[in-house]
C-alpha cells in the first residue's frame, strides 16, 4: 500500500480532511456521478477502553518496595 504525508496533499484536501475529522463524518470522492473512495477519519479509543480490552494478568508481580523503608522515615 502505498502512503502520503498530509503535507504533500494539496490545501484543498487538506482543508476536507480536517473537516471530517472535525465533524467524525466520512468524506466521499465522486467521479462522475460515482463514488470511487472514502476518507474517514479513524476513531481513537481512549486509554481505559484499550485497557479494558487486555488480558488479566495471572502471576504475581514482584514486591518492588519489599526492604526498603516507608517514606515516612526517611530523613533529607
Amino acid at each position: 500500500m502505498k502512503q502520503i504525508t498530509f503535507t504533500e496533499l494539496p490545501e484543498t484536501v487538506q482543508n476536507l480532511i480536517n473537516q471530517a475529522k472535525k465533524t467524525g463524518e466520512l468524506l466521499t470522492i465522486i467521479q462522475n456521478g460515482i463514488p470511487f473512495a472514502i476518507i474517514s477519519p479513524i476513531q481513537k479509543k481512549s486509554l481505559l477502553e484499550t485497557l479494558s480490552t487486555l488480558e488479566p494478568l495471572d502471576e504475581d508481580l514482584a514486591d518492588l518496595d519489599e526492604g526498603l523503608l516507608p517514606l515516612d522515615d526517611i530523613e533529607f
